[in-house]
């Protein structure tokens, strides 16, 4: 069977596959188009294969918010280069996960692997597809879904997202001043990089731990030599209530008028809302986060090129 011009656009439309790749598995389909697909998926799983040890710490992190607001979805997908993942064709496959989380709600990385992505294969098809048309290694790295009433931010397309849950009267949930009062609470979190919401939340061995550090390095500065314990007693929690201002959300400097905390913000919007607003509990995740990063050797790389 004749391959024509038309034949291998058709294919390379739907793959995003090389048009040379694509008149080869046309041709080794007999000009079967779904053929050549099966064949170029094939090849694609080989290749994956092939990229699957070389370090992804790039992508992006991205989060979906049900209609109702109630669930959110939130994903780290990685890639080897910020040029791939950047790509308009990884983005959007990231968000074709995303609505898949929110549809199917899998309960681990297993199950949403083996779940169908678009009625021809697996999501880990798709993964390992990607991986063929885009040429590098990919990697869903985690996910999690939220419930509650809850709202979200993405940062830097992608560097890292937040998503927020909150306790408020259902009349006030999902009003404008709701998105906005929750949203300027995702923004702090995502800047400040709390560890906590209240300081009640933090494990007392923390704080132990804290304050030991705290004492010996008071004992060991020559100043304090001659001090009383009670008074370095003193010193030591006023130093350790500084962790909770560094760590707890509500006790933070709020980062959009740094003259009150973040506690003080949430009740200075309680009339405006029309119900007092907790904060429940949030998610916060960094792109790459305690992933190996690649590291270029660009001298090493030129002159390995102009040795060829």
């Amino acid at each position: 069977m004749a391959i024509t011009a038309k034949d291998v656009n058709d294919l390379r439309q739907k793959t995003g596959i090389g048009m040379m790749e694509c008149k080869k598995a046309l041709t080794e389909a007999n000009g079967d188009p779904e053929e050549a697909i099966k064949i170029l998926r094939e090849k694609g799983l080989a290749v994956a294969a092939k990229k699957s040890s070389r370090i992804a710490a790039e992508g992006v992190v991205d989060v979906a918010i049900s209609e109702d607001g109630k669930t959110a979805a939130i994903i780290e997908v990685n890639i080897e280069t910020d040029f791939a993942a950047k790509n308009e064709t990884f983005q959007k496959f990231v968000r074709d996960l995303l609505a898949i989380l929110l549809a199917k709600k899998p309960a681990n990385m297993e199950e949403f692997l083996a779940l169908d992505f678009d009625g021809t294969v697996t999501v880990e098809g798709a993964v390992k597809d990607k991986v063929f048309t885009i040429g590098e290694n990919i990697n869903i790295r985690r996910f999690e879904l939220i419930t509650g009433k809850l709202n979200a931010y993405v940062h830097g397309k992608g560097q890292m997202g937040v998503v927020v849950v909150c306790d408020c009267d259902d009349s006030a949930f999902g009003t404008e001043k709701f998105k906005e009062v929750s949203k300027n609470v995702a923004l702090q979190i995502c800047a400040m990089a709390p560890l906590y919401v209240t300081k009640e939340d933090v494990p007392a061995a923390i704080i132990e731990e804290e304050k030991a550090i705290i004492t010996s390095t008071i004992k060991n500065d020559p100043k304090n030599a001659n001090k009383p314990a009670n008074i370095i007693e003193k010193m030591v929690e006023g130093k350790a209530s500084k962790y909770y201002d560094t760590n707890c959300l509500l006790c933070q400097d709020y980062v959009k008028d740094d003259s009150m905390k973040v506690e003080k913000y949430l009740a200075s919007e309680k009339d405006a809302l029309g119900s007092e607003i907790k904060i429940v509990s949030f998610v916060r995740w960094e792109k790459g986060e305690g992933l190996e990063k690649k590291e270029e050797d660009f001298a090493a790389e030129i002159e390995k090129l102009t040795k060829k």
